[in-house]
This record gives structure tokens, sequence and C-alpha cells, in this order.
């Protein structure tokens, strides 16, 4: 049995509706926990499927953590094992956030390569270059990364691309080093800032958190807290994406509107109008929009996890725009399915060319990723018609109860059972 979303699009979105905390964030302030004997409590989390997959690897580790009604609690205490099998690995990316956690709580790891990868070139690489720094030994054993450490030091880390897990998981490593660590080239995103404001209410020493250089001071003995998690950027992103696409009036509650600067720069450009009123904002659009172009970059550039929606929002704008992906060369799996609901582009290598269309009408699309299903939920709120989007499995990983919050701004979609 496989679930499905049927939309009739084609009519404007108006209403509110509040926002969701963010996944991206929620992820390592999980792993965070395990630094701090005892029960930390993160409010917000979303309930998705990575978050409660992150459940079960910290389970695993002997901690208990449990999901309910938006608050994750994760006790720690007992959280005595250090080993994270790939049958769960696996399933998320993400799950490789333990590895810091573990390193500086028991001095040892045995992590699963994700998918079962070899090192190589994969971006692991940057975790084990910048943790072998800090003092910790790596060898790879049958799929899985072995890592031990007599006892952490505080380093000098300049990461060869920026890396939101790599930072995220020396941050924590750092915590348990002696003395001064300092990241240079250091992710910036909001989500590491979380981090490390969780961290820091923690008794962690990190400054700098934000910049592309974080200096952490250790060792410092850690607590637990309770925490609230900031708000999902890319949920807020593509909400406000597809009430351009759909045209209307909406306000979305419980957004942070300086981690959307470009975002919401780019809608302006298109013509939509932004109001924003404290922690809302409030998109409108009377007339067709502008083509406007975009290339995906690192924060705070646009972000590749709404290049898919804007992908289908430039399918229905007026003129010509030019697409360009720079993280994920090959993310354009979306782009044959739009083209199915009516739009016009053209692949030309990391870019896409979008001719913008009068409408989209419906038709049966499939979700291949996340980001790509977030993309056909937009153009099928903008198509004329009934739209089946199958495989929305993929869709659920990353957006908590997509359905209710689209059904929430006035829009008609249904989740259906084959």
């Amino acid at each position: 049995m496989m679930d499905r979303l049927t939309v009739q699009g084609g009519k404007p979105l108006y209403g509110t509706v509040k926002v969701s905390g963010s996944k991206n964030a929620t992820l390592p302030l999980m792993a965070a926990a395990l630094l701090a004997p005892g029960t930390t409590v993160i409010n917000d989390a979303p309930d998705l499927q990575d978050i409660r997959t992150m459940g079960m690897v910290l389970r695993v580790l002997g901690a208990e953590a449990k999901l309910d009604s938006g608050v994750m609690t994760v006790d720690t205490t007992n959280a005595n094992g250090w080993e994270a099998p790939y049958e769960l690995v696996r399933k998320m990316r993400a799950s490789f956030y333990v590895l810091g956690p573990l390193i500086a709580r028991h001095g040892r790891a045995k992590i699963s390569l994700p998918g079962g990868c070899a090192l190589g070139p994969r971006p692991v690489d940057l975790h084990i270059k910048a943790l072998t720094k800090l003092g910790c030994r790596f060898d790879l054993d049958s799929g899985y990364v072995l890592a031990e450490a007599d006892k952490l030091i505080g380093a000098r880390i300049n990461f060869d691309i920026s890396s939101v897990g790599a930072t995220g998981n020396t941050i924590m490593a750092a915590t348990a080093a002696q003395g001064e660590t300092v990241i240079e080239n250091a992710a910036c995103e909001p989500e590491i800032v979380d981090l490390a404001d969780m961290l820091n209410a923690m008794g962690a020493k990190i400054v700098g958190a934000g910049t592309p250089k974080i200096t952490i001071e250790g060792p410092t003995p850690l607590h637990p807290v309770n925490w609230k998690v900031i708000p999902d950027r890319i949920e807020v992103g593509t909400l406000l994406i597809a009430g351009a696409a759909a045209g209307g009036n909406i306000t979305l509650e419980g957004a942070r509107s300086d981690h959307l600067s470009i975002i919401l720069t780019k809608l302006i450009e298109s013509g939509a109008q932004i109001d924003l009123q404290g922690g809302n904002i409030k998109l409108s659009v009377s007339d067709r929009l502008r083509s406007s172009d975009i290339t995906t970059a690192i924060y705070p550039g646009f972000p590749t996890d709404l290049q898919a929606p804007w992908t289908a929002l430039m399918a229905l704008a007026e003129g010509t725009s030019m697409i360009t992906e720079t993280i994920y060369p090959e993310r354009f799996n979306h782009v044959p399915e739009l083209i199915r609901l009516g739009g016009e582009m053209k692949m030309k290598l990391n870019s896409v060319q979008v001719s913008g269309v009068q409408s989209l009408k419906g038709a049966t699309v499939m979700c291949s990723d996340i980001r790509a299903g977030a993309g056909l939920v937009v153009g099928a709120l903008a198509a004329k018609g009934t739209t089946d989007i199958l495989r929305v499995y993929h869709l659920d990983r990353g957006y908590e109860k997509i359905e209710d919050k689209v059904r929430a701004l006035g829009g008609t979609i249904e989740r259906m059972r084959d």
C-alpha cells in the first residue's frame, strides 16, 4: 500500500498556518543530547520519519527517545552504546551526527558509512579529517567507521568545503576537547547557530556560530536543557512559493524572516507583496509574476532545497528564467514531472531554462526525493484540474503533514491510499 496526494489546483490560497520546527535543526540537537547524561527536551520537533529514525538510532545507543505532540524527550542517562548500525544509518545520512557526541562521551564510536559507501570522495571525509585533528584515530572495517580517542585536544580546522554536517560534528566533539578549537570556513546556516545556542545553554563555550569562524573552548561540563527548535525555513520557503504560484493571500505564523532573506528578496523581485509582522510573514499576489533567475549556493545564498519549488513557480512566471544548481548539479528530477503538468523547460548541464506558460494542467506525477516532491505540490496547486502525486513517502521525510497545512490555506488536497 502506498500513499498519494490528490490535488484540485488552479485556485488561489487564503488563510493562516503555523509552521513546523526545523527538521535539519532537530536532528543534530537530538544527537547533542548524548553529550549530557540526563533528560533533554526539544520543543516544536516535527513529526517526521527522519526524526523517528534518529530516535531509533539513539535508542540503539541506550537512550530513551520519545516524540509526543511536538515535544521530543531524550533521556541519555543509560546511553552507554557506541555503535550505530547500517540498517539505520542507511536510511538517513544525518545519523552520522552521533559521531562527534559518541567520541566526546565514550572516546570511541563505530558507525556505518551512510549507504555503505567507501570513504573516497564522500562528504564524510570532512568529518573524519576534522576529528583526526582533534586527536581521533580512524579505521574502516566492513563498511563501518571505527573511531577512538584517548584524549581530545583543541586544534585549528579549516574545511576545504563548507559543510553543515561536518561543522556540527566538530563543534559537538570539541566541547570535550582540551583547549581552544577554531573552525575556519565553518557552515553559517541557522541550524548550526541553533546547535551552538543549545550547546551554550548546556554549558559549552562557543562563539562565532553563524560566521565562517567558530571558536570552542573546552572541555566544559554539560547539562541537559529544555530547548525550542527554530522554525523550518525550508517549509516556510516552500509554502511562500506555493502561495505565490497559486495566488491569493497567506500568512505564516512562527516564521523567521531573517533566515529567508534571499527567498523574500526573490519573491518581491518576481512581483509578490511581502509584509513582515513580528514572527509572521504575509504574502499576497494579485498579478502574474515575473521571471527571476536563481543560482543555488550555500547559506545565505539561495537554498538548493528550494530550487525545485522555485522551478515550479517560474513555470508560470512571465518571461524566461534560468535556474542553476551548484550544490547538487543533477538535482533536476522534478523537471520531467513539471513538464507533464505543461511546463516548458530545457535542461542545459546543471541549469534548466524555464519559459513561463499561462497555465499548468493537472496530471499524474511522481516524487523522486523530498524537495522534488515539494516542487510537484507547488505545481499541482497552481495547475488547473486534478493532479495525483505518487510516492509521497519522499515528501513525508521532510514536510510535516503538508496536506493539513495546504488545507489550512484553503487548498483542496487529499491523501489517498492505493
